[in-house]
């Protein structure tokens, strides 16, 4: 079992907390964290791009002109796709790019990414953050205590809505609940830092 530093707010230290090795000391799955990667990256994509097909593009229900004895090709509409002005052939259209990697997959990622921040000495545990109104300086005040000046993921426990509000004006700071972590959030931000009552419910849900 690894032990890390608590901290109060202030940033003075108030004992130790002790990490379960079998979420926060594996050794680290990169092919994994990369895959999970990869999903949630194209989970973000939009899909919304769309083009319009010969039926979809407006006018050409004339037939051009007569199907023989013009000496010309053929043709059933000015809106067919060799025409300027025609519908796209294969174009894209709307979709989704999301899909899912299996559980215990996901799974793996999250302890990888969690065990490579506490080998990295990046991952920093609280008793608590309790602010009694969304303060954006108080929460600055925080990282201050806590010597953090690189970009940050804070985890809080759900009911946590105070700090959620005072952070998120912050630049290079994001705050996540204990449920709603994610790998590419983890290595997206240098520091992570963590409430002692997510650091329980974390463990928790990968027991």
């Amino acid at each position: 079992m690894a032990n890390v530093a608590l901290f109060k707010q202030d940033g003075t230290q108030n004992g130790e907390v002790t990490l379960n090795d079998a979420i926060f000391g594996i050794e680290p799955n990169e092919n994994v964290v990369f895959d999970a990667i990869i999903m949630q990256r194209a989970s973000l994509r939009q899909g919304n791009h769309s083009v319009k097909n010969r039926s979809a593009v407006r006018g050409g229900g004339r037939k051009p002109w007569r199907q023989k004895g013009t000496g010309r090709a053929r043709q059933g509409s000015i809106r067919s796709p060799q025409w300027r002005g025609g519908g796209v052939v294969f174009g894209p259209t709307p979709r989704s790019y999301s899909y899912k990697l299996p559980k215990k997959v996901r799974r793996l990622a999250i302890k990888s990414v969690l065990s490579t921040k506490v080998a990295e000495n990046n991952l920093i545990v609280v008793d608590a953050l309790n602010f009694d109104a969304p303060k954006t300086k108080e929460f600055a005040q925080v990282l201050k205590n806590l010597n953090v000046d690189q970009k940050v993921l804070v985890v809080v426990e759900s009911d946590n809505d105070f700090a959620t509000l005072s952070a998120r004006n912050l630049p290079g700071v994001k705050v996540v609940t204990h449920d709603g972590i994610t790998v590419l959030d983890v290595v997206s931000n240098v520091k992570m830092i963590l409430t002692q009552t997510a650091l329980t419910k974390v463990e928790e849900a990968l027991k």
